[in-house]
């Protein structure tokens, strides 16, 4: 893969892993890592081999702690939207991922960061985890879909409260929330993203990539949720893995799905 001057990638049998690769800035967001994660993702989607995806932080202290805000200074606000709506449209990629991607978050997860985490279709917590979205305490709001995704995973009433207040939580509260979903420790966060990613991906690709897209047709505008799982289950239906899972099932034996 490409060399990237704020990633590490690796791809480990067939999962792609990403490292924010700014330790010293605590794995700070700037213009330059939203741009190569773009390409990351890119890759995700255009490589066959590629199964899943990880994305973590370098060492144990951040996942990522937030926008780099000294990029923010002097920002006119069309200068804000354009800077927003950059992160939208790298974050939307990374939702609607065609391949499964788990944030695996080791350390501060705050706000730029925490959203990152939210575009991941899941969570899993290192013990030392904190989440939090403090951007009202700079006179801003999150910038990378926070508001909406925080809401839509732990609900209206909690999403403000934390927006509001700007209060950072544990890991353990962000499970009870819902905003995780399993804290490990921390010399276990890779390996059991890993175990996840190939748990999942030894089923379908098909489907696993019609699950997402049914789910998150919930929250999009115009759209049906409801009629978006009637389209995707008939299309199911007619694929040779649909096939393949059937008559393995009634051969009790383990399907070989070749997403087909």
């Amino acid at each position: 893969m490409k060399e990237f001057k704020t990633l590490i990638t690796e791809v480990t049998n067939g999962i792609l892993i990403i490292t924010i690769n700014r330790e010293d800035k605590l794995n700070a967001l700037n213009k330059a890592l939203i741009n190569e994660l773009d390409e990351a993702i890119t890759e995700l989607y255009d490589n066959a081999e590629i199964k899943g995806a990880i994305i973590t932080g370098k060492g144990n202290k951040a996942f990522a702690a937030g926008a780099d805000i000294a990029e923010f200074k002097g920002l006119t606000e069309e200068d804000g939207k354009a800077l927003a709506k950059r992160g939208h449209v790298v974050f939307n990629k990374i939702e609607m991922s065609p391949k499964p991607v788990i944030a695996a978050v080791n350390g501060f997860a705050l706000g730029g960061g925490c959203e990152l985490a939210m575009a991941c279709h899941l969570r899993i917590a290192s013990e030392n985890a904190k989440f939090g979205q403090p951007e009202v305490k700079l006179g801003l709001i999150p910038g990378y879909g926070g508001t909406q995704r925080l809401t839509q995973i732990i609900g209206k009433g909690k999403a403000l409260e934390l927006l509001m207040t700007a209060d950072t939580i544990d890991a353990t509260c962000a499970g009870k929330l819902g905003l995780v979903n399993e804290v490990v420790q921390t010399v276990e966060l890779l390996d059991t993203c890993k175990s996840l990613i190939n748990k999942i991906t030894s089923y379908s690709p098909i489907a696993i990539t019609n699950v997402i897209q049914s789910v998150y047709a919930h929250f999009k505008d115009g759209i049906d949720g409801f009629d978006t799982e009637i389209s995707l289950f008939g299309k199911c239906i007619a694929t040779e893995d649909f096939s393949e899972g059937i008559n393995a099932f009634l051969e009790k034996r383990k399907p070989s799905f070749k997403g087909k």
